[in-house]
């Protein structure tokens, strides 16, 4: 099972990791605030897919993981997904939840690997962007109050872009 090779590193350069992706095109923006919060990223982050069996890190113990305290309909609790970061220098590296225990979601941001173009993006959970944010959005792209109706999977599918 082939796919892209991707690097990535933290902005200190003490945490590089690489990963294998299928689905390598940065299209998806979310504006949720845990993303905007723990990224400090024009107002959202940009993540991808990588198969987490391909995951290989060096200096694995200059890592730390937040697990977001999420509130939503009057209801709080933690979040599944662990953000992985440097503890050094603060990079949000990459995205796991066991509820999809085959991916992990490196962010766009962190990545050194050139990555394509999108041919359309995808805004996402537009119900939590601050006003102060601008949605850029082309003719092309899609726009969510929360999540997409399609995979990231699916979506590469749809646009001709998984890579074998």
């Amino acid at each position: 099972m082939s796919g892209l090779p991707l690097s990535g590193s933290c902005h200190c350069g003490a945490v590089r990791f690489r990963v294998t992706s299928h689905t390598p095109v940065p299209y998806q923006l979310c504006y949720c605030s845990v993303c905007r919060k723990t990224t400090g990223g024009g107002g959202y982050a940009i993540n991808l897919a990588a198969r987490a069996d391909s995951l290989v890190v060096e200096n694995r113990e200059t890592l730390a993981i937040y697990r977001a305290t999420i509130t939503e309909d009057g209801e709080t609790r933690h979040s599944t997904a662990e953000r992985h970061f440097c503890s050094r220098c603060g990079s949000h590296l990459w995205l796991y939840d066991p509820t999809w225990p085959d991916l992990i979601h490196p962010l766009a941001s962190a990545l050194d690997t050139p990555l394509p173009p999108a041919p359309a993006l995808t805004h996402l959970m537009l119900d939590a962007k601050p006003d102060w944010v601008p949605v850029n959005a082309g003719p092309q792209d899609a726009e969510f109050p929360r999540y997409p109706d399609t995979s990231i999977e699916d979506w590469h599918t749809s646009h001709g872009l998984w890579v074998v």
